[in-house]
């Protein structure tokens, strides 16, 4: 995979009050589309996943400013409204999930993981006490009522939830090939074949072409994320980001290490354009089913980039702001 070249980097004396954000949704001029079932779909799902996860606050509060109910809407808003229901409840849950996972030690990590591959396995007559396992049951029962088997082998396969030592990686390569498996996109791609009722065979899906287009998407989507969340994350010492790598391994300060991540948006994006022309033809019907799901694809790398300003997650109520001027003050570091 081709990068970017790099500029000498300006090194400062001591740490910089902020960065200048590349112009990412400039490069990417799909259009954004938001499922007209969105209102009714989202506040269902968000009662679901504090009913049923059982949150309190300040978790209430910074799960609706989350705002993953719109990153669903725009992900996949071609589906119907029990398909959206689902892939919301799904997105909604691996988000606690990821926090869930972040408090227990590998043990535990692993309990979860065998609970919910079980849930997924047989979601009617699995019996559970963990509040986990239970949501998987929930949104699983009604996945598996449409969902083709190509689907969802694919879907518990991309959930596979191993503890990934993350602490020790520490050059590029490395990097980009775990931040595919990471960053959930695995499991999101599975969910535009099942929110478009298609169910792609799998040498469809194991061809090079379409594993690099899919890898291309996953990349942008990936990267872009790390130069959004860098700054919540420095603030408390995550090292596991683009940004923070490329610093570290390529020398480079943050505003050269945020430059150079954008640049690899960059390429990442023509890169998706390039093998999406490339894709061979399967016949008439597979092609049309191939389409929507490149198409999917398409609209999570648009929905991303929005949705990105759009949620407080990573620049609390200054999205707006932050999406007009690009600059992002650093947060201070918590203590250790």
């Amino acid at each position: 995979m081709a990068l970017p070249a790099i500029n000498t980097a300006t090194h400062y004396d001591s740490e910089p009050a902020e960065f200048i954000l590349p112009d990412l949704l400039s490069d990417c001029h799909y259009p954004l589309r938001v499922n007209p079932h969105y209102d009714a779909i989202f506040r269902v799902s968000e009662q679901w996943l504090i009913d049923e996860g059982r949150l309190v606050e300040p978790e209430i509060t910074n799960f609706v400013g989350l705002r993953a109910g719109y990153l669903t809407a725009a992900c996949y808003p071609d589906a119907n409204a029990f398909y959206l229901r689902v892939c919301s409840d799904i997105i909604n849950w691996s988000w606690k999930l990821d926090d869930w996972l972040d408090e227990f030690n590998v043990d535990s990590a692993l309990g979860i993981r065998e609970c919910c591959i079980s849930a997924f396995r047989d979601p009617i007559n699995f019996q559970t006490d963990k509040t986990a396992g239970k949501m998987c049951k929930s949104f699983f029962s009604r996945f598996r009522e449409t969902g083709g088997p190509g689907c969802t082998e694919r879907f518990i396969h991309a959930m596979d939830l191993d503890n990934c030592d993350k602490k020790h990686i520490h050059d590029l390569e490395s990097y980009i090939t775990l931040r595919r498996d990471t960053s959930g996109c695995k499991f999101c791609f599975v969910l535009v074949e099942y929110a478009a009722g298609i169910d792609l065979p799998d040498e469809v899906l194991s061809h090079p072409i379409m594993m690099a287009t899919e890898d291309a998407a996953n990349d942008h989507i990936s990267w872009s994320n790390d130069i959004f969340s860098y700054n919540v994350e420095q603030s408390r010492h995550d090292t596991y980001n683009l940004t923070g790598v490329l610093m570290r391994e390529r020398g480079l300060d943050l505003q050269g290490a945020v430059d150079y991540s954008g640049q690899m948006c960059k390429i990442a994006m023509q890169r998706f354009e390039d093998n999406r022309a490339n894709l061979p033809s399967w016949g008439e019907e597979i092609d049309r089913q191939v389409a929507i799901y490149v198409q999917g694809l398409q609209d999570w790398i648009i929905a991303n980039l929005h949705w990105s300003f759009e949620s407080t997650r990573y620049f609390g109520k200054d999205g707006q702001a932050v999406k007009r001027d690009g600059i992002v003050k650093l947060l201070p570091k918590r203590p250790l």
